[in-house]
């Protein structure tokens, strides 16, 4: 079975309250949607552990081939092996992210800009403005 999934993580302050957001496409079936807090982190903590949630979830629901959309360039690049991982806390992450993608047949990490990310990009916002109490300003 093949899946896409987009992620998306963000924080308000960096470090600062952060949340995930993920979208998983199993064809045939209905999307799987995921936004939550995660306490504070940095943006690209998060957005690591919004890939980790998101490929969690796929194997789970017994995927084998997944393309992972991100619009995150720092965290593609690193995970392609065109960048090094230097941050210690990163360097945890990433070393999850390579767990998980042992457990695929295949893997795919493709960047893309944020306009093509909406809907994660919406899940992160709508959780972080639930959490702070301040509804009424979602993108």
């Amino acid at each position: 079975m093949k899946a896409n999934l987009h992620t998306d993580g963000g924080a308000r302050g960096n470090p600062g309250p952060s949340a995930i957001g993920f979208v998983l496409e199993i064809p045939g079936q209905a999307a799987i949607a995921v936004g939550e807090c995660i306490g504070k982190a940095t943006n690209n903590q998060a957005e690591y552990k919004a890939l980790i949630r998101g490929l969690t979830k796929a194997v789970k629901e017994g995927v084998q081939e997944i393309v992972c959309y991100l619009d995150s360039e720092l965290v593609v690049r690193q995970l392609k092996g065109e960048y090094k991982v230097r941050d210690a806390d990163l360097k945890k992450l990433f070393d999850k992210v390579k767990g998980l993608v042992n457990k695929f047949s295949a893997v795919e990490f493709s960047h893309i800009r944020r306009e093509k990310n909406k809907q994660a990009d919406k899940l992160v916002n709508k959780a972080l403005d639930e959490e702070s109490g301040n509804i009424e300003n979602r993108v």
